[in-house]
């Protein structure tokens, strides 16, 4: 090889090697999403919210970050396949928007940090130290959930008041299942209640669940604030309205899906949360020092076409409680205020 070619060679070799090296700096960091909800609309909906959260701290999915989804994670064992899947492709994050996935993804790594945004007790649960100091690789927001269990049966007691025997539908497999069967238990007493407890840890075992309260003659349902249940949310539906029972759920997205009624925390501002503290997590600061927040907003929901094909009537006094309120006429918003 002649002198000038090996120089014009190794200059365009050169030339070459910042390309590559800016090929590399360009690669963003990749956050993976453990979700409870299908990819619908209800799903894409915490979606917005946890891409809201990212850009309040200066970061827009597709820009700067990445976002990979795992729909309807709720499942034990494909929950612990999607976990295991971040954690070899080594992403910068990983969210979890229920109880479930964040006990599996803390039991998996202790490297990766990890954001939840959960109800129940994270610090019972295992995940964390302290809310103030959270200590290793997790932390996030967690619902205040304590008193929502009470709230909905109250609600759905002020709805159908003569009921006497109501029916609880449990996931065993949530962690928070025994708190909230005891405060289940407690309100039910208080309110003269005779409570009657199914379970259910898969679809065809929600079906079998629903055999059980009908043989029984339960005469109303509170469905538990899980995984499962949120994205079997349609099916629970479709079994109350077939057997003409009221059924009152944790997440807005059960009225929606033609439940009659839901109490509990404004989920999609937890995830926006979660979104702030990703990209906090994302700019060099460390989970262990990022307090757990807890947010404090809560929804009633009702669907009054349910209502009225259950033959019910919503008290005018329900509907102006203090509560935010919002009328469904399925997936159609009727009212709200």
């Amino acid at each position: 090889m002649r002198r000038r070619d090996f120089i014009i060679l190794l200059g365009g070799a050169a030339a070459g090697w910042p390309l590559a090296a800016r090929a590399q700096q360009a690669a963003i960091p990749v956050v993976g999403l453990l979700m409870a909800y299908a990819d619908d609309a209800a799903g894409q909906v915490q979606a917005k919210a946890f891409r809201e959260g990212l850009g309040e701290i200066g970061f827009a999915v597709g820009r700067n970050v990445g976002a990979e989804y795992r729909w309807e994670a709720g499942r034990s064992d494909q929950l612990r396949e999607h976990t295991a899947d971040f954690i070899r492709r080594n992403v910068a994050v990983i969210v979890t928007s229920f109880n479930l996935a964040a006990v599996t993804a803390k039991a998996a790594t202790a490297t990766i940090p990890i954001v939840f945004a959960i109800g129940g007790d994270p610090v019972k649960m295992g995940l964390i130290a302290s809310l103030n100091r959270p200590g290793g690789n997790v932390t996030g927001v967690t619902f205040v959930s304590e008193g929502t269990v009470t709230k909905r049966l109250a609600y759905l007691h002020e709805v159908v008041p003569k009921v006497t025997d109501v029916a609880a539908l449990l996931n065993p497999t949530n962690p928070s299942s025994e708190a909230e069967l005891s405060e289940m238990q407690e309100a039910a007493r208080a309110l003269g209640l005779e409570p009657r407890i199914l379970t259910a840890a898969s679809e065809g075992q929600i079906d079998a669940a629903f055999a059980t309260l009908v043989q029984a003659r339960a005469g109303a349902l509170l469905v538990q604030g899980d995984s499962l249940f949120t994205s079997r949310r349609r099916q629970i539906a479709a079994l109350a309205l077939r057997h003409g029972i009221p059924a009152v759920g944790y997440s807005p997205n059960a009225p929606d899906a033609g439940m009659l009624m839901s109490y509990g925390n404004n989920v999609s501002d937890a995830m926006r949360i979660a979104g702030i503290y990703v990209g906090r997590i994302l700019k060099g600061e460390k989970p262990s020092d990022l307090p757990v927040q807890q947010t404090t907003r809560f929804e009633l929901v009702i669907n009054l076409v349910t209502a009225k094909v259950l033959g019910l009537t919503v008290a005018p006094t329900l509907l102006a409680s203090g509560e935010e309120v919002s009328g469904y006429n399925f997936c159609r918003d009727a009212y709200s205020r």
